[in-house]
């Protein structure tokens, strides 16, 4: 035992175990996803959740989890055996530059496939008794007027919290996802009273260990809380045998524990927030605890939580809340000395709820105000070269605190903040917004997006904007939009414009030359009362040394034919945009331009068979061909005519090769795709 002692003493024992554990994710994560074949599931149920007539399940079998969406109201639970059939396939990659990656996300809860379901049948009801407790705590929580925080607290599950995206917008949303400090409040309580009852050292580790663990399976083994729950094992374990293993080796060994269970952890937001934060805040405890007053401690906690947390919010959210250093002194005491142990309480208590319910009113009013006072700053996506830095000068900052140290990082803010202007290349983004246009041209460091996309589904939530255009935006670094061009009033084409302009700053807005249908005259509404300027059939737009010219100046009567037809020149290639013009607009064109040897064409109208005809296409003679198409979509679209016409040019299309980027840098044309 002594020996041993002796050899966990070594500091460098657990970052080799951390880089070797670090090789062997990178292998893992790289590696081959086997295939199901088998269309019949049987499993038990391990989590469930309800949205009027849609029920998402995710289903574990012996070998494997899978999530299942059933369009039916079912009479399911947790811990049911089910036996479901339907079509399996795997979890679509974003088909958008820099978004959310879902694929690895649902790869760190251990699914990699997905099952539409035609039929269920439950075969066994539930016969485990902690999932019994845990249908019985939803059933009993479900009658509170707070339980939706409650179900977040306690449950660990924050699908019923309507205020996510403020908070994540305010920095505080680490305090609603279970980790460290609920792990800390439940395990002191235990502690406590196991202390009052004089249970004896092992004893009460040991009790306190397995309530740990009952709680972790409460939550659902959500990857903070994992960590929060693991290192408080190790703790117990280190001081009950006089280890003396410092906190911060501890630490690293339980995020290289974690990750030899589960390599995909390294792409969950939550658990890098957790690990990095943690690991500043052990490691440099002495700035904190040094601190006279507990206000002084709660800042020096936030400043330095937001700085070394700040590569992991620019390369998800691509912006920060300077803000959120404040706002955590208000929210942190708030939350963890009266809203948490409140709704601890409340579970037991249930005549509480109603003082619990109002804490959660002046907590929602707090964060609504607060959204006034934001300072966010867009960052844009960076790369590891710049993160390794980064770690480096803050570490060596916060060990030395010198202050050349602290202008080496004021640099790297600066760097990064303006990084479009050491980056000057030229692209056009053709986005992927299903069945409608969206498409983004950044030139000479000016913005021009031309439409916006827009979806009108039973399924669809109709946030386009917010969910893909203004996050791809923003990982580009990109804070405005110069130029919003409508090329015409179908709701494909603008139905995201007012979501994008009430989230995304927008300088000026150009519509066709046809009358203002009801959508535009909305959007001027909005654009008006912002006072957004706006126009409407004009011949060019100047942008620097580029023009972008409108060649559809003829008022028709149909929304499509009145689409503005933009040409312009890159360097030396010729982009075409031809919005949903018909081919009357097409024939118009011919005869009053002289246009051939296009280098990229913006197919019209998705593909339709009322545009692209053959002696257009002939004429102009693109290289490339984009179609802007919806997976499966109603129309039919491409139609095969127009395949056919477009047969000697390359055709890129959204439904299959997801969003496509040409790049210009030094005069060479590159293109790439983000395949679904």
């Amino acid at each position: 035992m002594l020996k041993l002692r002796k050899i966990l003493l070594y500091d460098f024992l657990y970052y080799l175990i951390f880089i070797l554990v670090l090789i062997l994710v990178f292998i893992r994560i790289n590696s081959p996803v086997k295939n199901i074949n088998d269309n019949h599931i049987k499993g038990t149920v391990i989590d469930i959740y309800k949205d009027n007539d849609r029920v998402d399940l995710i289903i574990k079998s012996d070998n494997y989890k899978i999530k299942g969406t059933y369009y039916k109201n079912i009479d399911i639970f947790l811990g049911d055996v089910v036996e479901v059939s339907g079509s399996i396939e795997k979890i679509s990659n974003t088909s958008v530059f820099n978004s959310f990656d879902y694929v690895n996300y649902m790869k760190s809860k251990g699914i990699k496939y997905k099952i539409k379901i035609d039929k269920i049948e439950k075969k066994k009801d539930n016969r485990n008794p902690f999932y019994n407790i845990k249908n019985k705590l939803y059933k009993h929580l479900d009658n509170y007027k707070s339980k939706s925080y409650l179900y977040t607290f306690i449950l660990g599950d924050n699908r019923f919290l309507k205020n996510k995206n403020i908070f994540q917008e305010l920095g505080i949303s680490h305090l609603f996802a279970v980790s460290g400090m609920h792990i800390s409040i439940i395990s002191s309580i235990i502690i406590k009273i196991l202390e009052r009852l004089k249970i004896k050292e092992l004893s009460k580790y040991l009790i306190s260990s397995l309530f740990i663990i009952f709680y972790l399976f409460l939550v659902s083994f959500c990857p903070s809380s994992l960590r929060s729950g693991l290192l408080f094992i190790l703790l117990l374990i280190n001081k009950y045998y006089y280890f003396n293993i410092k906190i911060s080796n501890i630490l690293v060994l339980t995020i290289s524990i974690l990750l030899f269970i589960n390599p995909f952890l390294v792409f969950n937001t939550g658990f890098l927030y957790s690990a990095t934060i943690t690991y500043f805040l052990i490691v440099f405890s002495n700035l904190i605890n040094k601190r006279k007053y507990y206000i002084s401690k709660l800042l020096m906690t936030s400043v330095i939580s937001f700085l070394c947390s700040f590569p992991i919010s620019i390369n998800t959210y691509y912006s920060i809340n300077i803000s959120s250093i404040i706002f955590n002194l208000i929210f942190v005491p708030l939350i963890s000395l009266l809203v948490f142990p409140l709704s601890l309480i409340s579970v037991f208590i249930p005549i509480l709820d109603s003082l619990l319910y109002l804490l959660i009113f002046i907590l929602e009013k707090l964060s609504y105000i607060c959204t006034n006072l934001n300072i966010i700053l867009v960052f844009g996506k960076t790369n590891i070269i710049y993160i390794v830095i980064y770690y480096l000068v803050l570490f060596l900052l916060l060990k030395l605190r010198k202050k050349l140290l602290l202008v080496f990082l004021l640099i790297l803010f600066i760097y990064q903040y303006n990084i479009n202007i050491f980056l000057k290349d030229n692209y056009i983004i053709f986005i992927d917004v299903d069945q409608g246009d969206s498409t983004l041209l950044h030139i000479n460091n000016k913005n021009i997006l031309i439409d916006t996309g827009g979806i009108k589904s039973y399924y669809s939530s109709n946030n386009l904007a917010i969910n893909r255009t203004i996050p791809m935006l923003k990982s580009y670094g990109i804070r405005k939009i110069d130029y919003l061009i409508i090329t015409h009033g179908d709701f494909d084409h603008m139905g995201e414009a007012i979501n994008l302009v009430n989230n995304f700053k927008v300088e000026k807005v150009i519509f066709d030359c046809g009358t203002y249908n009801y959508l535009e005259k909305e959007l001027i509404k909005v654009l008006d009362k912002k006072k957004i300027k706006h126009y409407s059939c004009i011949k060019e737009l100047n942008i620097d040394k580029n023009k972008l010219y409108f060649l559809q100046t003829k008022e028709y009567d149909n929304e499509n034919d009145n689409s503005n037809v933009i040409y312009t020149e890159l360097d030396v290639y010729k982009f075409l945009f031809m919005g949903d013009a018909s081919i009357i607009a097409e024939k118009e064109i011919l005869d009053k331009y002289n246009i051939s040897n296009i280098d990229v064409l913006k197919v019209g109208h998705h593909g339709s068979n009322t545009s692209s005809s053959k002696e257009f296409i002939e004429e102009i003679n693109p290289k490339y061909s984009i179609i802007s198409v919806g997976k499966n979509n109603r129309y039919g679209h491409p139609n095969k005519e127009v395949l056919d016409n477009l047969n000697d040019s390359k055709i890129y299309r959204t439904d299959l090769d997801g969003s496509i980027m040409f790049k210009i840098k030094n005069n060479k044309l590159k293109i790439e795709t983000c395949s679904p």
